[in-house]
C-alpha cells in the first residue's frame, strides 16, 4: 500500500471511530465530515478491505479497522496533550501538527510520550485517549512515572519535567521561585499549602498551582 493510500485508510478509520464515539456514525456523517476528497470512495475502499462494514446506513469498524483507528486516534490525542498542555501552542497549530504527526509516530514513540505525560486519560477536548501497552503496565504497577507534585510520596524527591500553569504571569512567578523544568523537588507538605524543597530553597505554593507542576518520580521509589 502506498503511503498516501495508507494515510487515507487511517483518516477514514479515525473518522468512523470519532463519530461512533459521538453516536453519529451514519454513512452520511462519515462522508460529509471527512477531510478527504472523494470520501465516499475511501469508505467503499475501507469496506472492500474488510476494515469497515455498512449496516442500517451506519458505518462500523471491523476488529481489524478498530486496531488501525485506535492507534491513529491515540497518537493524535497524545500529540494534542503534548502540544497544548506542555508546549502551550495555539489550538490551530496543535490541530494541524497533530494531524501530521499521527501518521508518522511509531507506537514506541507514542508510548514514550504517554509515559512522559503520566498516561493522560483525555485529550484537551475531553475525549478519551485509547490506552496503550505502557498503560497496561501502569494498571499493573499503579505507579505512573510523571505525576502532579502533590501526588509525589511525602519526603521523596522527583524532577520537575513540565508546568501546565495557565497564563504567562503564573509561569513567571513560579519560575522566579526556582520551580523550573529539570530542577529536583522534594514534597514536604500537602496542606493547607503545598510546601516543596527546590534545590536549597523551601517554597510554599497554592494547591491548585501545585497540581500544575508535574514531576518525574524515581522509578525505584
Amino acid at each position: 500500500m502506498r503511503p498516501a493510500e495508507s494515510e487515507r485508510i487511517e483518516e477514514m478509520c479515525e473518522e468512523i471511530w470519532s463519530l461512533t464515539e459521538m453516536g453519529d456514525n451514519t454513512v452520511r456523517a462519515v462522508v460529509s465530515g471527512s477531510k478527504l476528497s472523494r470520501a465516499d470512495e475511501a469508505l467503499e475502499a475501507l469496506t472492500g478491505q474488510g476494515l469497515a462494514r455498512i449496516q442500517a446506513d451506519r458505518a462500523f469498524l471491523t476488529e481489524q479497522g478498530q486496531v488501525i483507528a485506535r492507534a491513529i486516534v491515540r497518537r493524535h490525542r497524545l500529540t494534542e496533550v503534548l502540544f497544548r498542555e506542555v508546549l502551550s501552542l495555539e489550538e490551530n497549530v496543535t490541530e494541524s501538527t497533530a494531524c501530521e504527526m499521527e501518521h508518522i509516530l511509531s507506537s514506541q514513540v507514542a508510548d514514550s510520550i504517554c509515559t512522559y505525560l503520566g498516561h493522560p486519560p483525555r485529550c484537551p477536548h475531553g475525549k478519551p485517549i485509547p490506552r496503550g501497552a505502557c498503560c497496561e503496565v501502569l494498571r499493573k504497577e499503579l505507579r505512573p512515572l510523571v505525576v502532579p507534585l502533590p501526588e509525589l510520596e511525602m519526603g521523596k524527591e522527583g524532577r520537575i519535567v513540565f508546568l501546565t500553569a495557565a497564563g504567562q504571569q503564573t509561569l513567571e512567578r513560579v519560575a522566579s521561585l526556582g520551580i523550573v523544568p529539570g530542577r529536583a523537588a522534594r514534597l514536604l507538605q500537602r496542606a493547607p499549602s503545598v510546601i516543596l524543597e527546590a534545590g536549597r530553597t523551601r517554597v510554599a505554593v497554592d494547591p491548585e498551582i501545585a497540581r500544575q507542576i508535574f514531576v518525574r518520580r524515581d522509578p525505584a521509589v
